[in-house]
């Protein structure tokens, strides 16, 4: 009966991503990540944005080719950022993709929109595929904990609240013809 108690964790996945869309699809600028992720975010999250404490998710995408001779070839390594915090005095969320795109929003479902759904980024160049080739793809989605401030990276460490990523979602994918 010890060993339940000490082993025992409850609601272990109430914090996890959900990925429940993923593939990719051909665009004329190379190929896109359709994906769609569930998740809410715990009352502690919540209030760290509130209070002004930035919050950033990563949605990283990993594209290799299988070689029955020798390791897989990597051909593609590449994750995106989300950086969502709050602004008190105009009491809007803002939410940047990479540093570089900003928009405001009036609510935090509508911020988080951008990590739930995420704009059909081009995650490989045309010439960075081979045509015809058949390619193995994993995402995943994750709250950056190490790019919080250093009082609350220790926190992240003991709440599994804040442990908020998905499992590796895998899938194959055939590259176009040209």
């Amino acid at each position: 009966m010890l060993c339940c108690i000490f082993f025992w964790q409850p609601n272990a996945r109430a914090g996890n991503i959900d990925v429940t869309v993923a593939h990719i699809e051909t665009s004329d600028e190379g190929y896109r990540l359709v994906a769609s992720f569930s998740f809410d975010l715990s009352h502690e999250l919540e209030n760290m944005i509130t209070r002004g404490i930035p919050l950033y998710f990563v949605t990283e995408v990993a594209i290799s080719r299988p070689r029955w001779y020798w390791l897989d070839e990597k051909a593609v390594n590449i994750s995106q950022s989300v950086r969502i915090s709050y602004n008190v005095l105009t009491r809007q969320y803002r939410a940047s993709i990479n540093g570089s795109f900003a928009q405001n929003f009036q609510d935090l479902d509508e911020a988080l929109s951008l990590i739930r759904r995420p704009s059909r980024w081009v995650v490989a160049e045309k010439s960075a595929l081979t045509a015809g080739a058949t390619y193995n793809v994993a995402i995943q989605t994750r709250l950056d904990t190490s790019q919080l401030p250093k009082p609350f990276q220790f926190n992240a460490l003991n709440n599994s609240e804040w442990r908020l990523s998905s499992d590796w979602k895998r899938f194959t994918f055939k590259a176009d013809e040209k």
